[in-house]
């Protein structure tokens, strides 16, 4: 149990013992625990891929990715794209996903761009891009030439509107895939969908970034990011693997967009990025990577805990006093991790 403990991390070992004792008192105050796992699977499914993001530029020593929403905005403008063709089914959603990645890739090289000459102090700036292209893609949402009236806001038809629909498109058309319904509620009939699809995608994106990270240029952006100065003496061009990273790292996170985008059944644009880089970052952490070391583990592991725990705290807590928190009870907790996430200073 302690070589367990000491290879798990004590604080991912306690909060795994408080979920735990959450399904439990669940259990006995009339918490539906179906129902209750097959979200925490849910969430895991919808935002794996977005904590994989993180690793390349990790491992690149550009650091955490606080600018992801760079990534996040190709993802949206692949499945607006796709919506505008009224692509539908599978292939709708695998060609928001190629389009959105390549939008990824293009805005993450741009991105690079700037990381590179502030070597040190990217996290910072990275945080700073994410919210300036936000903004300036809350313009392009406006005035990019979009006619489906199904997007378009207003009599005028210019302009999109803030959700989008996806029901007559691509809604789950990846969780779908193999996927299957449980009965969560028998009194009431209620069955949810278990997204294997979702598992299988994102278990592809991991192996393939783990392999990556096997082969002669995965090595040498690892080297980067462990000793810049060696890994320049070695004839590795410090500045090109580090752009490499950065266009990896985007176009996950356009992929990881597609994939939210589809199981949560609508696209959302202008502000909504902001609210996916700081989640993705507490989990990558709370799973157990640093600033300069992370891996496809630490990404299971912390996307878990951290989705367990922010599902399972404000579903006892309302059950218990009958008051519906959980908005409340969900800021508090994610912010909450975040703090612990981004001050504590075990490195593993």
């Amino acid at each position: 149990m302690r070589n367990f403990i000491k290879e798990f991390g004590l604080p991912r070992f306690i909060i795994l013992l408080f979920i735990l004792a959450l399904f439990i008192i669940g259990g006995f105050i009339g918490v539906n625990l179906t129902d209750a796992f097959i979200n925490v699977i849910n969430r895991f499914g919808m935002n794996a891929v977005f904590v994989l993001a993180m690793i390349p530029m990790i491992q690149s020593g550009c650091g955490l990715n606080f600018g992801l929403p760079v990534g996040l905005i190709g993802g949206m403008l692949g499945a607006t794209i796709s919506i505008q063709l009224q692509l539908q089914g599978f292939a709708g959603v695998v060609f928001a996903l190629f389009v959105g990645m390549v939008f990824g890739a293009i805005f993450g090289f741009l991105y690079s761009l700037i990381l590179n000459k502030v070597k040190g102090d990217e996290m910072i700036v990275a945080t700073y891009v994410g919210f300036s292209f936000i903004a300036f893609m809350n313009i392009m949402w406006v005035i990019l030439p979009f006619t489906n009236s199904e997007m378009v806001m207003g009599y005028e038809g210019k302009g999109l509107r803030t959700t989008i629909s996806l029901q007559n498109y691509w809604d789950k058309a990846i969780s779908k895939i193999l996927g299957f319904q449980v009965t969560s509620d028998a009194e009431l009939g209620t069955k949810t969908l278990v997204p294997i699809g979702m598992f299988i995608v994102f278990a592809l994106f991991a192996y393939l970034v783990y392999l990556y990270f096997k082969t002669k240029k995965g090595s040498a952006i690892t080297a980067v990011g462990s000793n810049p100065r060696y890994a320049k003496a070695a004839g590795i061009d410090v500045n090109k693997h580090r752009t490499i990273s950065v266009i990896l790292s985007c176009a996950l996170g356009a992929a990881g967009m597609v994939i939210y985008e589809q199981a949560y059944g609508f696209v959302q644009l202008y502000n909504a990025p902001q609210f996916f880089a700081f989640p993705s970052v507490a989990a990558i952490l709370l799973g157990g990577a640093s600033i300069n070391k992370a891996n496809v583990k630490n990404v299971i592991i912390g996307t878990l805990l951290f989705q367990a725990i922010l599902t399972m705290t404000p579903i006892v807590i309302n059950q218990v006093i009958k008051v519906d928190i959980s908005e409340v009870l969900r800021l508090i907790i994610s912010n909450g991790l975040i703090v612990y996430a981004l001050t504590r200073k075990e490195v593993k």
